[in-house]
This record gives C-alpha cells, sequence and structure tokens, in this order.
C-alpha cells in the first residue's frame, strides 16, 4: 500500500467487533501501521489469534471481552485502555449485527437487537471514548456504515434503518466534536468477500451472481479495502476532512436496483 509503516506510529486505537471479519482486517492494518489496538467483542474466542499476530508486528494488542450495549462494560474497555495505554487517539465502530428478514415477519426483539448494537452500541463507544479525546485535544473516530443505509434494502431493513441513524449521529457528532479538535467520519462498504453478511446475504442465497452484475467494477470488495479507506481517513491527507461518507463499493451505489437485491 501506498500508506508509511508508521503512518499511527505510537498512536492506540480502539476497535469494536475487531476479532473478526473486516474488524479482524482492521485491527491488524492499524498495527501494521504504528498502531497499538484495543479490541472488543462479545466473544473471547474472536480474540485469541488477533493479539498474537498483532504482537507478532512488533505493536502492543490488548482485548476485552464486551457487549457495546452496555455502557458499563465499555467504560470499562476505555478505562483499561487508558491504563494500559495512557491515551485513545483512535476509535473504529465495527461491531455490528445483522440477519435477513422480511419487514413483515420481523419481530420487536430482532429489531431492537440490530439497533441495539449498530446504532446504539455506536453511540455508547463513541460517548465514552469523548472525555479521552477532548482532554488530549484530538482524536479520530470512523464508524462503519453501508451503502444500503440510504436506499431501499430488502430483507435487511433494520440493518439499514440502524446505519442510517449511524450516518446522521456521524455527521452530528462531526459538527459538535470539531471544537475539540476530533474528526468524526463514516466508511459505507458494499458486499465484501470472507464476511458473514456475504456468506448469508449473498452465497447462501444463491445470489452472488446477480450482485456482482450490479457492481460497475464487475467483482466483491476485499476486507483489506475497507481498512485502506479507513487509514486515508486517519492519515494526515485527511486533516481536514470530517462528517464524510466513503463509500466502498465499486460504484454499485449508482446503481438504481443496489444489487438486484429488490428485483
Amino acid at each position: 500500500m501506498i500508506f508509511k509503516e508508521n503512518l499511527l506510529k505510537d498512536q492506540v486505537a480502539i476497535v469494536t467487533g475487531g476479532g473478526t471479519g473486516i474488524g479482524e482486517i482492521i485491527s491488524t492494518e492499524l498495527a501494521k501501521h504504528g498502531a497499538d489496538v484495543v479490541i472488543t467483542s462479545r466473544d473471547p474466542e474472536h480474540h485469541k489469534d488477533i493479539v498474537t499476530r498483532i504482537e507478532k508486528l512488533g505493536r502492543r494488542a490488548m482485548a476485552m471481552p464486551a457487549d457495546v450495549r452496555q455502557p458499563d462494560q465499555i467504560q470499562g474497555v476505555v478505562d483499561r485502555a487508558m491504563s494500559e495505554f495512557g491515551r485513545i487517539d483512535i476509535l473504529v465502530n465495527n461491531a455490528a449485527g445483522n440477519f435477513v428478514c422480511s419487514m413483515e415477519q420481523l419481530t420487536f426483539n430482532g429489531w431492537k437487537a440490530v439497533i441495539d448494537i449498530v446504532l446504539n452500541g455506536t453511540y455508547v463507544t463513541s460517548k465514552a471514548v469523548f472525555p479521552v479525546m477532548r482532554e488530549q485535544g484530538h482524536g479520530n473516530i470512523v464508524n462503519i456504515g453501508a451503502t444500503y443505509m440510504w436506499m431501499a434494502a430488502p430483507y435487511v431493513g433494520h440493518s439499514g434503518a440502524a446505519k442510517a441513524g449511524v450516518l446522521n449521529m456521524t455527521r452530528t457528532l462531526a459538527v459538535e466534536w470539531a471544537r475539540y479538535g476530533i474528526r468524526v467520519n463514516i466508511v459505507s462498504p458494499g458486499p465484501i468477500e470472507e464476511t458473514e453478511g456475504v456468506r448469508r446475504l449473498v452465497d447462501e442465497a444463491g445470489m452472488r451472481e446477480r450482485v456482482v452484475s450490479h457492481i460497475p467494477l464487475n467483482r466483491l470488495g476485499r476486507r483489506e479495502e475497507i481498512a485502506w479507506a479507513i487509514l486515508y481517513l486517519l492519515s494526515p491527507a485527511a486533516a481536514y476532512i470530517t462528517g464524510n461518507n466513503l463509500v466502498v463499493d465499486g460504484g454499485a451505489w449508482l446503481n438504481a436496483h443496489h444489487y438486484g437485491l429488490g428485483e
């Protein structure tokens, strides 16, 4: 990649959902570029390999099981990060939940579970790191959105609504927290290979060919490409960027039917 290895030298990052899927690659890419990384997820099993890989890159890593829906648990992560590292420069709100279901079949509990993880979890974690970043006089928050958050998204309406809330919150925090030197942006992936979402929403439904046909670049994305977009937003090259939605989907959002899911 074009980024220097010391791009994030000695910065400290928290990555929610950072042990699997896109989060795993985000965590390792941040470490490759000089950051120490605090990884959270609900399942401690997701932490075993990622910490070892980061330490082999010569960076420090800490993993803590935590549920982004629980403010006390997230505050515990922030407190422990400050105790171990003394600073928090970066937060990547990657934790998410999703499943395929039509709106008429969706239960309230199903709706609430996704809203709680995606929207409320992003709020809880951002609010927890804010006092630290305000005191430091700087900070970078990157939220993870989805291209279907601003258009009709059959069978993932619960997630679409939650992600749309994250987009609005990103822009609100960007305006409110700019005075403290905190930038807040959002990266919106399209369908990405080697992720649970593609396995469930694309492959199991037998829709890979249809989905790819609606992507102008004619392929699914790679997890590294999301991490690289985040690295750009964290870099000095993006120092004048806040409240931005960076879409990484091969141009698929330009098509009216959005991967053909509505056909």
